[in-house]
């Protein structure tokens, strides 16, 4: 039966000191001092705007990403936060998640983050070796990234995510193992360990680095899930490892076709109607000035057709490892599970699929060949 998902809220901050060269976010480099207020005041009246499609719900989850969110000061993230509780119902126990830089600037501010109601920090440590880091275009060293994560538990961060890295240029299976023991080392609740891809309109687009050959990268791959299960992080999700009950609530709401208000320059979120038979996908002005300025800051808006639910479906759902629970089709698509019988039925033939008929889950087969697992829900 079509139904309501549960709510998250993600609010998007485009600035960062210096754009990185695999970066193909919406962010911008800093030129002068950043608008805080002006864009508060924008978050906040985007906000407003949207409220309608909040239906009666609470909002379960907020992430607040980038960009470099750290590069405002606690105080404005205090305001963002208030507006929002002012706004819309907020549950109690709502995870409120925010991006930070693990640089020197940004850990003077870690304590008065979680003053302004900031419960879980997302450290982009990347790497732990410097010569990786100014690779990678980062700004930060091998010492602020250790001490980041000290820093952030010694102030009360009993949950946070490190970000790490692997597949980097001239990598070998010992030095990316090597990088992810350290950040095992600093015992995060949660580690996002993914492997650099090259993407269209970033500065390694135009400019490759030499990455590892792919048996390389399939041995970094194998060890790494190894180290990371020995020391009790399980993979639930195609790059997302934690401890037991540490896994991201705002991620996950993603991953199962949930519902999300994308508030920000360039925010995406989509939204359902169940009563219209509608899912709609909304995005904002990529440009901060812009955003600024606009009345209204809409950039573009779609439904998500009944033909194009069960790959957008599936492309979220079968990132996890456990996959979902076969009623969550229906409900969050508005289609029966027997539309889709034979594209099933086919990717188990296949192999690509688990065959237990009350779960939607990727093989072990599936997991390794992903992409060919979707083809079979492209229509």
């Amino acid at each position: 039966m079509f139904s309501l998902p549960p709510l998250s809220l993600y609010l998007h901050i485009p600035w960062c000191v210096r754009k990185c060269p695999y970066c193909d976010f919406n962010s911008h480099a800093v030129t002068g001092e950043i608008p805080q207020q002006r864009y508060i005041d924008a978050l906040l009246r985007d906000l407003e705007a949207e409220l309608p499609g909040v239906q009666g719900r609470q909002i379960e989850t907020i992430f607040i990403g980038g960009g470099t969110p750290s590069l405002f000061d606690a105080q404005g993230i205090k305001q963002i936060l208030n507006g929002v509780a002012s706004l819309t119902p907020l549950s109690a126990s709502a995870e409120i998640t925010m991006e930070a830089n693990p640089g020197t600037f940004e850990q003077e501010r870690f304590a008065g983050f979680r003053e302004a109601g900031v419960n879980r920090l997302s450290i982009g440590v990347q790497s732990f070796d410097s010569a990786r880091l100014q690779q990678l275009g980062r700004i930060h060293n091998r010492h602020d990234a250790l001490h980041a994560a000290g820093k952030a538990r010694e102030i009360g961060f009993d949950n946070f995510n490190l970000d790490l890295m692997h597949g980097l240029p001239d990598q070998t299976p010992e030095t990316a193992l090597t990088d992810l023991q350290q950040a095992i080392d600093l015992q995060p609740s949660h580690l996002s360990w993914y492997q650099l891809t090259i993407e269209p309109n970033t500065e390694f687009f135009s400019r490759p680095p030499k990455l590892p050959k792919d048996e390389t990268l399939w041995a970094i791959q194998e060890q790494g899930q190894a180290l990371l299960a020995d020391h009790g992080y399980q993979q639930y999700e195609i790059s997302a490892y934690s401890q037991p009950e540490q896994r991201s609530q705002h991620n996950l709401n993603y991953w199962q076709f949930g519902d999300y208000l994308g508030i920000g320059a360039g925010a995406h979120q989509k939204i359902t109607w169940p009563e219209q038979n509608r899912i709609t996908r909304r995005w904002k002005q990529r440009q901060p000035k812009a955003y600024m300025d606009a009345l209204n800051p809409i950039s573009g808006e779609q439904d998500i057709s009944q033909q194009e639910r069960p790959f957008e479906f599936m492309m979220n759902a079968l990132r996890l490892t456990d996959g979902v629970n076969s009623d969550l089709f229906s409900q969050r698509t508005g289609l029966s599970l027997d539309s889709i019988s034979s594209l099933l039925d086919k990717s188990r033939h296949a192999g690509l699929m688990q065959t237990d008929s009350g779960i939607l889950a990727p093989s072990p087969r599936g997991r390794l060949f992903l992409n060919d697992l979707l083809e079979q829900f492209l229509d």
